[in-house]
């Protein structure tokens, strides 16, 4: 069924607001406070996600709004009715430090399933849009995923959850493990944009744990539109609200999978704590 043109061009509309949000705090000078040990939030964040609440209570006074900054109950699943899942900016911690790799991300979620996307990468102006049954885009043209098929040929991307200090062995371990199995693997500091990588062709497998709604709703789609498989790092089907992820090109998926288990099996086996 296709959706309502205004869902699209609303997302569209907000992360391009965004994106002039976001470009003039950093000309003129970040604040910056502190949520957690190395958890940031800036006055960037809350600027950017009171301009898409109010946009989206005009036009949408009847949706839902998940984002990061300012809702009422952190996390919840939404029950009934369409909602709004944002990230005002997705790479607070790039944004902070002036390093150009950071994104607004907005998904719409129906019935339980992301069916509308927009991510904005402002820096590069490049916008990718994403609608359930009617593929990927950047900039207008199509997105498809790449055909990397051997962990040996592929560039991967991932990220560190912010609570990486409680458990740096494990994330690491994993790296490590990926990292003598693959061509390379970066760590560029937003979860939206690693995974429009992978719906682009730039990057060919993600996985991450520790991570919220707004970090993946809007991506996760894309990479799906273009092509790849996504599920959780379990294998499991893929859940916005799971906290873990595992995209890549249909031929890695599987090979990055048994990767993930052996890697724990070993841990599992090996642990002294």
């Amino acid at each position: 069924m296709p959706h309502d043109p205004r869902f699209l061009a609303t997302a569209i509309d907000i992360v391009l607001r965004a994106g002039e949000i976001q470009l003039a705090h950093l000309q003129r000078g970040v604040r910056i406070d502190m949520k957690g040990a190395i958890d940031l939030v800036t006055d960037a964040d809350l600027a950017v996600e009171r301009m898409c609440r109010d946009v989206l209570a005009s036009r949408f006074p009847a949706h839902r709004v998940l984002a990061e900054e300012l809702q009422p109950a952190a996390g919840a699943a939404p029950e009934g009715g369409p909602c709004w899942i944002f990230d005002p900016i997705d790479g607070t911690t790039n944004f902070a430090h002036g390093l150009p790799i950071f994104c607004a991300s907005l998904g719409l979620e129906i019935g339980g399933r992301v069916e509308v996307a927009a991510i904005y990468d402002p820096t590069r102006r490049e916008l990718f849009t994403a609608e359930r049954g009617g593929g990927a885009y950047l900039n207008g043209t199509r997105l498809s995923v790449s055909p990397a098929a051997r962990l040996l040929d592929a560039l991967l991307v991932t990220g560190f959850p912010y609570d990486i200090h409680e458990d740096p062995e494990g994330l690491l371990g994993l790296f490590t493990a990926f990292v003598k199995k693959a061509r390379a693997v970066r760590r560029l500091g937003s979860a939206a944009l690693d995974l429009a990588y992978v719906a682009s062709g730039r990057m060919d497998g993600f996985w991450e744990s520790g991570l919220k709604a707004w970090d993946v709703a809007a991506a996760s789609l894309m990479v799906e539109e273009a092509g790849g498989t996504v599920t959780g790092m379990d294998g499991s089907s893929f859940r916005v609200r799971a906290g873990h992820i595992l995209a890549a090109t249909p031929q890695l998926h599987q090979p990055m999978l048994q990767t993930i288990r052996e890697f724990r099996e070993w841990r599992s086996r090996n642990r002294t704590d």
